[in-house]
């Protein structure tokens, strides 16, 4: 399955959506040593944060899962990509729905708040993101 453009923005947007609404829940940034970022599939990322992955996207340019991890971390959702390229545009497009994004190589994690993010960064490494604050818009979500 070959994925547009026009697609990815959109699978980012509802995954972002998904997440976290129009709010901003963070409270905090942990200033923890990060490790090397990680790399790998899906399946192995997920691993190495303790979740069973629950695909959404199969694709050749975009893999995408929902995860919960075990413990009070929060869910997220999982993405790896075929190329940089494909991984920017998503990224750029999901930002303006807010949300918090953990980037590594080929890969993203969008965390509910900044504290999943946070914990996820202490495992996988990568560099943290912000989407556009919705949170000043309007009175109701």
């Amino acid at each position: 399955m070959r994925l547009t453009r026009p697609i990815l923005t959109a699978t980012a947007a509802a995954a972002v959506l998904a997440l976290t609404g129009c709010g901003s829940g963070g409270d905090g940034d942990d200033k923890a040593a990060v490790p090397a970022t990680a790399s790998g599939s899906l399946e192995h990322l997920a691993a190495e944060v303790g979740c069973k992955p629950t695909i959404q996207i199969d694709a050749d340019e975009l893999r995408q899962a929902s995860c919960r991890k075990s413990d009070a971390d929060g869910k997220f959702i999982l993405a790896t990509f075929a190329t940089d390229r494909g991984q920017r545009e998503w990224i750029n497009g999901a930002k303006d729905y807010g949300g918090h994004y953990l980037v590594g190589r080929k890969w993203v994690a969008v965390g509910e708040t900044t504290k999943t993010v946070s914990a996820l960064r202490a495992t996988l490494g990568g560099d943290v993101e912000e989407g556009q604050d919705h949170s000043a818009h309007s009175g109701s979500h």
